[in-house]
């Protein structure tokens, strides 16, 4: 590839990115509420997603079972569209 050519957007980064969008919306949306989001509204799963991300390393994980912005016990090793890595 050129210096001057931009990177070629796949379907599926662009889906994704789609994703990512909409769930932070949903998130700021309920944030400013003060209210905890559904699971069912971030795609909460009971495993780590394809690429091994998991409750336990996202930032809003609080131990040992709960969640700063997703209601309901939360199981370590689960995931959801509003994930965000501890830096």
């Amino acid at each position: 590839m050129h210096d001057n050519e931009a990177p070629k957007a796949s379907r599926r980064n662009i889906l994704r990115a789609g994703a990512a969008i909409v769930a932070a919306g949903v998130v700021v949306k309920h944030a400013a509420a003060e209210d905890k989001i559904e699971k069912s509204l971030v795609g909460y799963q009971d495993k780590p997603n394809a690429n091994g991300q998991h409750c336990s390393v996202c930032a809003n994980f609080q131990a040992p079972a709960s969640c700063a912005i997703v209601a309901g016990t939360i199981d370590p090793n689960g995931w959801c569209g509003a994930f965000a890595p501890k830096e």
